[in-house]
């Protein structure tokens, strides 16, 4: 049974999930925005202390790849490898994306919606009408990898009308007078988090898909552009 730290901080909010396996043992998340650095080490030393687990317990660390915020995802990335690298325990990268596709997925089974044929789309706001987001089928096994895009009427529509579509994520709300497809489901509640995480996170760890600790990167999907500092003086 391997205890897992899932570490999550791509978007606004930030989320630390202990789990033994698939089972969370103690959460702590915050949709603030701003102060993942802040907050982060803090939420880690709250779970452990609520479970009852002292970090040298861990098997495995766990975070969230991206793609998604610039700052918050060095944060996290840089969090876990040190914690890993700090108590010689593997690192595992999970797609946030896939995550939440996960969660769908059951939501959807528990609702009686889902079919062998469903597709599951994850997307989060990448401000305007565009959004990063990924592709799955029914079992959560990609379909179409991560892409930036602009939501369009026709989007989707290459898989198959007949489909039902199940859209989670952020961008729900922007996308759906847009959409048209006639078997659309959305769940906007699911987000990048880390409650989401410890499926996955226990399928890797038992699979043994690690990841490099020195050499691993955030999949930051875009270039990271600096924005001009408006300091009075310096224009």
């Amino acid at each position: 049974m391997a205890l897992i730290l899932n570490l999550e901080s791509s978007t606004r909010n930030c989320s630390v999930v202990l789990s033994q396996d698939e089972k969370i043992l103690a959460c702590r998340e915050s949709g603030a925005g701003n102060d993942h650095a802040a907050k982060m080490t803090v939420f880690v030393q709250e779970v452990l202390e609520e479970a009852g687990k002292q970090v040298e317990e861990l098997d495995a660390v766990a975070v969230g790849e991206g793609p998604g915020s610039y700052t918050g995802l060095r944060i996290g990335v840089a969090t876990a490898k040190g914690l890993a690298y700090g108590i010689g325990k593997p690192l595992l990268a999970v797609s946030p994306l896939q995550a939440m596709a996960w969660e769908a997925r059951r939501r959807a089974e528990v609702e009686g919606l889902s079919s062998p044929e469903a597709i599951f789309c994850a997307m989060t706001d990448a401000g305007r009408m565009e959004v990063y987001s990924a592709l799955y089928d029914a079992r959560c096994r990609e379909l179409r990898k991560v892409e930036a895009e602009i939501i369009q009427e026709g989007s989707f529509a290459g898989y198959g009308l007949e489909r039902p579509f199940f859209f989670a994520g952020d961008a729900c709300a922007k996308c759906r007078p847009v959409l048209q497809l006639p078997r659309m489901y959305f769940y906007e509640d699911i987000r990048p988090s880390a409650r989401y995480m410890p499926s996955l996170s226990a399928h890797r760890f038992a699979e043994g898909k690690f990841v490099d600790v020195a050499y691993f990167e955030p999949f930051y999907l875009k270039d990271f552009i600096a924005g001009k500092p408006h300091v009075k003086g310096l224009d």
